[in-house]
């Protein structure tokens, strides 16, 4: 799970070293035929970059668990842990980093797949009609959390590399999701959110909220 970073995401090997394969062999033929290729080739080495970041903050932090722009803020009921929570959501286009970080210190206690739909992930309805996999974290802080992968428009797949039991630090790499999706966040009621919708927040380096 933890691994130096290579600025590539490993899910992204495959798919690159196919990509510039193709793209050198046209090349090979010709020059204009293969620029297409390379055009794609670029795009998928863009998809899949996974930069290193500094993560602020103590373990009362919470910090954002992945690329995109704030499309929610508001009072949620959460369906995993079935209490009165504050929500917030990221929106990952295909243009953002897909790694997905731990927004807390913390355990996870358990983990919920759900099999479902793929509607734009920038609709609220998102949260609770795609396919999604959720994390309930009991922060060290003390707090409840729970952290959900929710599959979009185009997104196939949902990665996750931790399993009830896990102990994870924030900011820490633990899953991943291929080609624009969303991911929401279930905190406190008391939290003291720190981002508005439209913000862009960066995995692991941009603070959401504070627990108390």
């Amino acid at each position: 799970m933890n691994y130096p970073h290579p600025l590539i995401a490993r899910e992204g090997w495959p798919f690159l070293v196919i990509a510039v394969a193709a793209a050198a062999l046209l090349t090979a033929y010709s020059i204009v035929w293969s620029i297409p290729l390379w055009i794609i080739a670029l795009f998928v080495l863009q998809f899949f970059r996974d930069p290193p970041r500094e993560v602020p903050g103590d373990a009362k932090t919470v910090v954002s668990p992945a690329d995109g722009r704030i499309v929610a803020v508001e009072k949620a009921r959460d369906p995993y842990l079935d209490r009165e929570t504050v929500k917030v959501s990221v929106f990952m286009n295909v243009f953002n980093v897909h790694s997905n970080r731990a927004p807390v210190d913390g355990q996870v206690k358990q983990v919920f797949y759900s099999s479902g739909s793929f509607v734009n992930a920038a609709l609220d309805k998102a949260s609770t009609e795609n396919e999604r996999n959720a994390l309930w974290i009991r922060a060290d802080a003390g707090a409840e959390v729970t952290c959900v992968q929710v599959a979009g428009l185009i997104a196939r797949r949902i990665l996750c590399y931790v399993k009830a039991g896990d102990t994870l630090q924030r900011g820490q790499r633990y899953g991943f999701i291929r080609f624009g999706s969303r991911v929401d966040v279930y905190l406190p009621p008391n939290a003291r959110i720190k981002v508005a919708l439209g913000d862009k927040v960066y995995a692991a380096s941009t603070v959401l909220a504070g627990l108390e």
